[in-house]
């Protein structure tokens, strides 16, 4: 089983109207917040290893029901601070007594290492947003660096202990 845990959230009819300020809109209709925002719902993947990331990907854009609509791979491609995962925007089917509506879902998909960088990293610029000094973001993004290699390094055990066990059946 590729999936360590999944968390899920709704965003906040607070927090869509901020973005949806933030974005330049003033209509706040339901079709057109449907239309922009496309994080609503979101689900976070865990995973253990980077290769199960991968996998979940392609079960999920494989799935009939599931229409891929945006990835963003922050892993083969960090964000300048150092943050990596897996993001993809997809449209499914919501499916309510009286009809079916198609829908956007954001998921994150993440190792448990790229899970705990991120969120220690989020509850220190949510204390202080716009005061980070420089020192500190280098060491954020060397943290970063050293989680990405050791989620490597853990990766290549993986792979060497299996390929003993297939190797003693």
């Amino acid at each position: 089983n590729p999936i360590h845990s999944i968390q899920s959230r709704l965003k906040k009819p607070n927090s869509i109207i901020s973005k949806m300020i933030k974005k330049g809109f003033a209509d706040f209709s339901y079709s057109k917040i449907k239309e922009e925002i496309t994080d609503i719902a979101g689900i976070r993947v865990i995973c253990q290893y980077i290769d199960d990331i991968f996998t979940i990907y392609d079960l999920l854009s494989g799935q009939s029901d599931v229409k891929v609509v945006k990835i963003s791979d922050y892993i083969n491609n960090p964000k300048e601070n150092g943050y990596r995962s897996f993001h993809m925007i997809v449209n499914i089917p919501v499916f309510f007594s009286d009809r079916t509506e198609h829908v956007n879902v954001e998921i994150q998909i993440r190792t448990i290492a790229m899970d705990y960088w991120a969120s220690l990293e989020h509850e220190l610029k949510y204390k202080n947003p716009d005061n980070i000094p420089p020192f500190i973001k280098a060491k954020l993004l060397e943290c970063a660096e050293t989680i990405a290699e050791t989620d490597y390094k853990m990766q290549e055990i993986y792979k060497a202990v299996s390929n003993i066990e297939n190797q003693d059946n």
